[in-house]
């Protein structure tokens, strides 16, 4: 509905001051949109499809030239002569990277990206990720993803939808202090010593909670306010001199662990009703 493609049922929203239900054709020129499957021409090269979008956006001569090669640059098509390639011949990665340069070209005040490192090596999307962070200085930003570390990241608030249902709303900081307030320890012993790990976490902490359980390797969440860091590795450290760990961690909550106990939260309400 945001970018034209299904017309609202009812309601309305402003984009730029603009109504989606009046007003879409004002609402284009100052957005840009990279869609989840690239949506690309492919006997026309990354360069002149910025160059057909960036006219478009009312771009020409050397403002045109210089949006483009930017464009180019800040996601990494410059090199090797790929600008200049058909699209055809470039890699799924490749082709992600330019969807995004379009969504960004011509100034795009308004830009909705649909998970945009979809198929990207962890190079490239490091630095498709630094040329979202550079771009969104000064326009806004919509963008829908599945992973947590895209999203903390990129975003400077999240949402979570569970099942077309917005759940919360917040910075990462502030999601994480609201569904946090729990270490995570992970501990691996031969199972037959599993009730000794039970054992050391209760004293640890009276109300921790096992999240994960699979031969001999168990996950707890530690309330914050009955454990502390020290305390768990000196126990964990004497632990060890009795017991035998093949393996164990402690870890903070992470925006996944959030995006899991909202959604198991929300699927439990769901059932209740």
């Amino acid at each position: 509905m945001m970018i034209g493609f299904v017309k609202p049922t009812s309601g309305n929203a402003f984009v730029q001051g603009f109504s989606i239900q009046n007003d879409m054709e004002k609402i284009y020129n100052s957005m840009g949109v990279c869609p989840q499957n690239d949506m690309l021409w492919e006997t026309l090269t990354g360069r002149e499809h910025l160059q057909f979008y960036g006219r478009l956006k009312s771009l020409s001569g050397s403002s045109l030239d210089l949006a483009v090669e930017e464009s180019l640059r800040s996601v990494n098509l410059l090199h090797g002569g790929a600008a200049d390639k058909q699209v055809k011949k470039y890699s799924g990665g490749m082709k992600r990277r330019l969807s995004v340069a379009i969504s960004l070209i011509g100034d795009a005040k308004v830009v909705y990206m649909d998970e945009p490192s979809t198929g990207l090596d962890p190079a490239s999307r490091k630095s498709l990720w630094n040329a979202v962070k550079q771009a969104k200085q000064d326009r806004a930003i919509i963008l829908t993803t599945h992973s947590m570390e895209e999203a903390e990241a990129l975003c400077d608030r999240l949402c979570i939808m569970v099942n077309g249902s917005l759940q919360c709303i917040g910075t990462p900081k502030e999601l994480i202090a609201r569904y946090g307030g729990y270490y995570v320890l992970t501990m691996t012993t031969p199972p037959e010593l599993e009730g000794e790990v039970e054992n050391l976490v209760r004293k640890l902490s009276l109300n921790a909670r096992m999240v994960y359980h699979l031969s001999g390797t168990q996950k707890y969440e530690l309330l914050k306010q009955e454990a502390r860091i020290a305390d768990v590795f000196m126990a964990v450290k004497n632990f060890k001199k009795r017991v035998e760990v093949q393996a164990w961690g402690l870890a903070d909550t992470t925006m996944e662990d959030v995006f899991v106990k909202v959604a198991k939260g929300a699927q439990s309400s769901e059932e209740l009703s």
